[in-house]
């Protein structure tokens, strides 16, 4: 889909569908709705009040035109209440918008949903950031596996152009720049979402340092090396190296820099696990829990979908992408629960539980960046189940070592509309993690507190370095639509946070 922006009437463009805005509670039609109601003879008070429309959140309504105008349909979105109006809904009410086109199989959308921005609460550049994201994560579908027949019907339904249209220029130039930073944002996401998707027999560690690749083909600001088994053998990578065991597939330590300008520039590690397929090792998961296991990738396609679109923010920081990326299968040669490896920080983890690996490789990856000098850290994980068990499917836990970190990151999550909860890391719950015959082990004593000794392992491997760690096992995949913006399977979750972090970082 194709998003433009218009120095035009919406009243004298053509459009199959055309998006108006309605807020809940108001005496009378405002704005382009009023013109157009006047222009069409009372149409759309008349259907409004008929159907007891009343511009609640993501309420909608279609009115025909009837041939009056160029627009051969009008979609009424309801925003709710002024009071509560956030860049957010604009954005999940352009993704609505979208959905509801396909129905009527509009190619051709234009929106004025910008127009209730006052540039008080919300800028016009806002606006059209949030509606173009909106746009595209709401148009988003994984057909790539389908037959040719359901790709077709597909086809008919989608919508080809989405246009925001506005007559005044001063409007139009801040559409077009926020325009340009939402397709930036939604399309990053999309190529995490794509990576996530892909069956894990199509996505291996060997095509994940494949996608690397292609990305810095893309960008001569980014550069890449990868580090091999035999490389993580003489960086003493033990703990990564004890999930690599039980596969087939060779696995690798993807490692992407983005150089600033400034040569001081502060150092900015941001690291995701790349577990392609978690059938939990010896330690075998039930099948049920094994069939959405191709997203136990989804930090590491976090990672790779900021950098694929890194260059649109100019970060004034040295960001690298780390990522360790493995398979997690039973064999012969598979690491066994009671086997004891030391990490590349020198500490040794005793393995109770083969499927929780996760930690194990983040271990590695995080040792590396302390080695690195990393002036500070961010990791995404689908790391725990007792994570959703705590905060459900739509939250990410957030747990770190810095509050000012863990305040920036809350505030870009925040910002994108991406829900993150604080956890703490008591230290009375590191004995949980204690080993009787190695450092610590790779599972607590005791019930509860999953999560939380979690993150308690990955403090073991950071030091000092200011550190982040989000535990993103519930929002990186969608069983169903929360929102119009988000589609089940791969989610995206975290890409559009860490634009936002990085391009504030100075």
């Amino acid at each position: 889909m194709i998003i433009k922006v218009q120095h035009a009437n919406p009243l004298s463009t053509e459009a199959d569908l055309l998006v108006l805005p309605m807020l809940e509670g108001e005496k009378k039609l405002n704005g382009t709705v009023a013109t157009i109601d006047k222009h069409l003879g009372g149409i759309i008070k008349t259907v409004v009040s008929d159907d007891g429309f009343e511009g609640k959140l993501k309420e909608t309504l279609f009115i025909q035109t009837h041939g009056k105008m160029p627009a051969k349909k009008i979609l009424i979105v309801g925003l709710g209440k002024i009071s509560s109006l956030t860049p957010i809904i604009l954005r999940e009410a352009s993704a609505l918008a979208v959905k509801k086109a396909k129905e009527v199989r509009a190619k051709i959308v234009v929106s004025a949903l910008h127009e209730v921005a006052d540039n008080r609460k919300i800028t016009n550049r806002q606006a059209g950031l949030f509606i173009a994201e909106g746009a595209l994560l709401g148009n988003y579908h994984f057909a790539t596996y389908r037959d040719e027949e359901s790709n077709v019907e597909t086809e008919k339904r989608k919508t080809e152009n989405f246009v925001l249209v506005d007559t005044k220029k001063t409007v139009v130039k801040n559409l077009v720049a926020g325009v340009a930073e939402g397709e930036a944002r939604a399309n990053a996401t999309i190529f995490a979402r794509d990576l996530i998707n892909t069956p894990a027999s199509d996505m291996t560690p060997k095509d994940l340092v494949n996608v690397a690749k292609k990305i810095t083909k893309e960008n001569n600001a980014i550069s890449l090396s990868v580090l091999t088994v035999d490389d993580a053998k003489k960086l003493g990578m033990g703990a990564f190296l004890s999930v690599d065991k039980g596969s087939d597939e060779p696995s690798y330590i993807i490692h992407l820099v983005y150089k600033a300008k400034k040569k001081t520039a502060k150092k900015v590690f941001i690291v995701g696990k790349g577990i392609t397929f978690d059938s939990g090792g010896l330690s075998l998961k039930p099948p049920k829990y094994q069939e959405s296991m191709k997203s136990d990738m989804a930090g590491c396609a976090a990672v790779l979908g900021v950098f694929s679109k890194i260059i649109s923010i100019k970060p004034q920081v040295e960001v690298h992408g780390v990522m360790p990326v493995a398979e997690n299968m039973p064999s012969g040669k598979a690491t066994k629960p009671g086997d004891i490896v030391k990490a590349m920080n020198g500490k040794t983890v005793e393995i109770l539980n083969t499927d929780a690996e996760g930690r194990l490789i983040l271990a590695d990856a995080l040792s590396f960046a302390v080695k690195e000098k990393a002036d500070l850290i961010v990791n995404l994980a689908t790391l725990t189940g007792s994570c959703v068990e705590a905060l459900g499917e739509e939250i990410a836990a957030l747990f770190g070592n810095d509050q000012k970190l863990i305040s920036q990151i809350k505030d870009s999550a925040k910002e994108v509309g991406e829900s993150v909860w604080q956890l703490p890391l008591p230290q009375e719950y590191v004995t949980l993690i204690k080993s009787r015959v190695a450092d610590i082990k790779n599972i607590q004593s005791g019930q509860g507190a999953g999560a939380v000794t979690a993150a308690l392992f990955l403090k073991e491997f950071v030091g000092k370095t200011p550190w982040v760690h989000l535990d993103i096992a519930g929002p990186a995949w969608a069983e169903r639509e929360t929102s119009p913006a988000i589609s089940i399977g791969g989610t995206g979750f975290g890409v559009r946070m860490l634009l936002s972090f990085l391009e504030k970082l100075r």
